[in-house]
């Protein structure tokens, strides 16, 4: 008997036996979806928080500085270092927070509390920002210490209006005035406390609206991808050489953080599909069992055509055969439930979640597997009857 021949019985005693075949398909069903679910939202997960991080630039190190008896580190001996290495290095800005109440001419008593931070014209690269109107911050800004500033949408709207009318007006930070020369793209519908909620001025200005000398932040930009990691150590051995203590200062990679993020929720994720194995394991067994009741309720038949010259190889290759077609079917039952779920989870979750091809292919191979791992013990005790017993069998 070929395999075709096979197939067919396996799929007659599947129709023959609906209810049963749904009942012993659903552990498989539940977890080949189960699975699917939760790749799919793991990777749409992971995938938002990557494009979150990867917002503040893949190569961007931020360096934090405390100072040390008299070792401190100023952005003229950072400028030096990195114009040591043009290789390694594609740009550096000292951030410099400036608090207080921040207002308008024209407001009067409406006023937000928040804060500028002083940047290099290196900021805007580093960064990757957009401007909607207007320029950034210039070299010779920083130079000349200019009350320049560049806001984002939320304080264009909130003060003037439109974006487009903001350019040229002033906006006054702790009462200091600031001639308004650019206005940022919007990038998260200009909400308070969001990315749409900065003000920029040139950092040699916050210096002298917080009467110090000492910059304690700096945010350098490594040339590509590839260098980063020694982008970093090399930037770190400076730093240890310049202060003497690893102790006080901190040097933080964007793309250290990525990975050690993504290595995190790939963590989750076995773990999350080794619990939806459960599902599967649990599916198996009902498989098997139900296959041995089966076995038993045919063992007349198996008798009958043991008599007419079926070898062992075929009553094996029929049983083995049925549990796999079984699996399979609530395998592919289990993928179009899953991949249906995960769409939807992703809509409600407002993430782009797609099955992964090497999630549908592996669920479906999985299934398969158990059909025929957990169907050859009751295939072996089928193909062992003696057929003069099985053929008093009532």
């Amino acid at each position: 008997m070929g395999l075709t021949k096979s197939f067919t019985m396996a799929l007659s005693s599947i129709i023959n036996n609906k209810v049963r075949s749904l009942l012993t398909m659903l552990g498989i069903i539940i977890g080949i979806a189960a699975v699917i679910i939760l790749v799919s939202v793991m990777n749409g997960l992971t995938g938002e928080i990557t494009s979150v991080f990867s917002e503040f630039g893949t190569t961007s190190l931020t360096t934090s500085v405390t100072p040390r008896s008299n070792k401190e580190v100023t952005p003229e001996e950072l400028y030096d270092f990195i114009d040591q290495y043009p290789e390694l290095y594609g740009g550096m800005s000292p951030n410099v927070t400036v608090s207080g109440q921040i207002k308008t001419p024209d407001s009067g008593d409406d006023t937000l509390t928040g804060s500028a931070t002083g940047v290099s014209e290196d900021y805007y690269d580093i960064q990757k920002l957009q401007l909607s109107f207007g320029r950034f911050i210039s070299y010779s800004d920083c130079a000349n210490n200019s009350r320049v500033a560049v806001i984002g949408s939320y304080q264009a709207l909130y003060f003037f209006g439109l974006s487009s009318k903001a350019v040229g007006e002033t906006i006054r930070v702790n009462g200091t005035p600031y001639t308004i020369i650019g206005v940022l793209e919007e990038e998260a519908d200009s909400e308070e406390s969001s990315s749409d909620d900065v003000i920029y001025i040139p950092y040699t200005t916050a210096l002298d609206a917080t009467s110090t000398d000492t910059v304690s932040s700096y945010t350098v930009d490594a040339l590509s991808d590839e260098v980063v990691d020694e982008a970093k150590s090399t930037l770190e051995s400076f730093l240890l050489e310049l202060i003497g203590d690893s102790d006080y200062y901190t040097v933080t990679s964007v793309k250290e953080i990525i990975d050690e993020m993504t290595s995190m929720m790939d963590k989750m994720e076995l773990v999350l599909i080794a619990i939806a194995g459960i599902s599967l394991l649990v599916g198996g067994i009902g498989i098997m069992n139900i296959m041995l009741v089966s076995v038993s309720e045919r063992t007349r038949e198996i008798g009958i055509r043991k008599s007419l010259g079926a070898k062992h190889k075929h009553i094996m290759m029929q049983f083995v055969m049925e549990s796999g077609v079984v699996s399979c079917i609530g395998g592919i039952i289990g993928i179009i439930i899953g991949a249906s779920l995960a769409y939807l989870s992703g809509r409600l979750l407002d993430m782009d979640v797609v099955p992964s091809v090497g999630a549908v292919g592996l669920a479906f191979g999985v299934s398969v597997g158990i059909g025929v791992i957990f169907g050859f013990l009751p295939a072996r005790k089928a193909a062992k009857l003696n057929p003069i017993d099985a053929l008093r069998s009532d």
